[in-house]
């Protein structure tokens, strides 16, 4: 099946993921904004969508970062996130920022992690107490 690339106008397979002639990313499409999936919940707290979901890219290659109650993308942030860059409140990510969670390399109040940095409780491969390093740094 066939369309008219929203560029150019020439025509092009539904299915094609540029058009041949001008380049334009999925040229079938009336509108593009962009690669990945995002779902965003239409219900909101605090100005903020209950559930945000997003491994996306904008047409200019820049990230969507999922917000919201609970988020969950390559980067994110929320009360209930994960991700693989994130910040919150609960926290599953690689690289994470959060008052408890799990991560590969964070920094917590309290954390799981295989290096990281907690001022109340922590556990992992490699941790420091960031009250007492702060501390011996500044006495």
């Amino acid at each position: 099946m066939m369309k008219n690339c929203r560029e150019c106008n020439k025509e092009v397979s539904i299915n094609a993921p540029i058009c041949p002639n001008c380049g334009a990313p999925k040229p079938a499409r009336a509108y593009f904004d962009g690669w990945g999936v995002e779902y965003k919940s239409e219900k909101e707290l605090f100005g903020l969508p209950i559930f945000h979901l997003s491994f996306k890219f904008r047409p200019n290659l820049v990230p969507v970062p999922a917000v919201g109650i609970i988020s969950i993308g390559q980067f994110g942030m929320g009360i209930i996130n994960i991700s693989q860059f994130g910040i919150g409140v609960f926290g599953i990510n690689q690289f994470g920022i959060m008052v408890a969670g799990l991560a590969q390399f964070g920094i917590g109040h309290t954390l799981i992690a295989q290096l990281g940095g907690y001022f109340s409780y922590g556990v992992g491969q490699k941790m420091y107490d960031l009250g007492k390093l702060f501390f011996e740094l500044i006495f």
